[in-house]
């Protein structure tokens, strides 16, 4: 009696200390990666939606023992290198086990915590694809310092980029302003960040969360020290007025205004045909707004929401 007294209370304890132990779960987001794994025979699911289902029932369960879960994207082309370089069998669960362990410690997660995953999985496609920006944008500043004098050319770049930022939403005046930074990068999708940002009545400026403000001021700072001419939208909401559309290119380090009729062309074209289409209703396509010279600004810092390139 007294054995299964002891046995039961060993039990016990290592699902107490299992409570502590947090898991990650890797999740196939769509239907092109969930086909490319079938190909493996020890992957048992033939249907994307039923397999879904089945993880979202894995994370309740886990939520219900307790258990703290994170939830990152299983990506099989990054798995199949993985096993290359590990030499490793990819068709194995041990293999899949190893790999979800790997992205747990250095990937993109976000926590579950009890969001249907039709809500979850869309934040951490965001998320992923941010910090895969952020970490492109940050290795164009970080390819040397000026072969003339010395400066480190990606820190002084993200020191004017955080000001062109602030004198943006200041400029713009009050109101919600979501503002699109872009610049070309090497294949064929150009770099793009977005951030929302707050002006307030009494002028105060809040720059938006810190991940999204670093990711678009590394965007921007990217653009600056690579001389790459990219541009910036910026859309502003207010209570009781329509909402404006302005926008401005990146030429020579500085943001310098387009005209009302250019803005009205980037927004009204289709940008893979070419086509005209509709304006949008109940908006105002306006110029750009002229900008001071951010080497004239006397503050040597960034601005408070941006504390320069480093990990998010």
């Amino acid at each position: 009696m007294a054995h299964t007294t002891d046995r039961g209370s060993r039990t016990s304890a290592r699902r107490r200390l299992r409570r502590e132990v947090p898991s990650t779960v890797a999740v196939l987001a769509d239907e092109h990666d969930f086909a490319a794994m079938r190909r493996y025979k020890s992957f048992g699911f033939d249907d994307h939606t039923t397999y879904l289902r089945q993880m979202e029932g894995l994370l309740r369960t886990l939520a219900a023992q307790g258990t703290h879960t994170s939830v990152t994207l299983f990506d099989p082309v990054v798995y199949e290198e993985f096993c290359a370089e590990a030499h490793l069998d990819p068709d194995t669960t041990a293999s899949r086990t190893r790999y979800v362990a790997e992205v747990a410690a250095t990937g993109t997660k976000v926590t579950y915590a009890g969001q249907p995953l039709h809500l979850l999985l869309p934040e951490l496609i965001n998320e992923a694809e941010q910090q895969a920006t952020w970490d492109y944008a940050t290795s164009l500043l970080t390819r040397g310092d000026c072969a003339s004098c010395g400066e480190d050319i990606g820190q002084a770049a993200f020191a004017r980029a955080a000001r062109l930022l602030r004198q943006l939403v200041e400029a713009a005046g009050p109101g919600t302003h979501h503002l699109v930074c872009s610049i070309p990068a090497e294949g064929a999708t150009p770099l793009v960040a977005a951030l929302h940002a707050e002006h307030a009545p009494d002028g105060r400026v809040h720059l938006g969360e810190e991940a999204p403000a670093l990711v678009l001021c590394t965007v921007l700072a990217a653009g600056i020290a690579t001389d790459r001419p990219g541009g910036i939208v910026l859309r502003t909401s207010a209570p009781g007025r329509r909402d404006t559309l302005r926008g401005w290119s990146l030429r020579g380090g500085r943001l310098r205004p387009l005209t009302e009729a250019e803005v009205f062309s980037a927004y009204c074209t289709d940008a893979r045909t070419g086509e005209p289409v509709p304006p949008e209703p109940g908006v105002d396509y306006r110029a750009g707004i002229a900008l001071p010279d951010p080497d004239s600004d006397s503050d040597p810092d960034p601005a408070p929401d941006c504390e320069g390139p480093h990990d998010t």
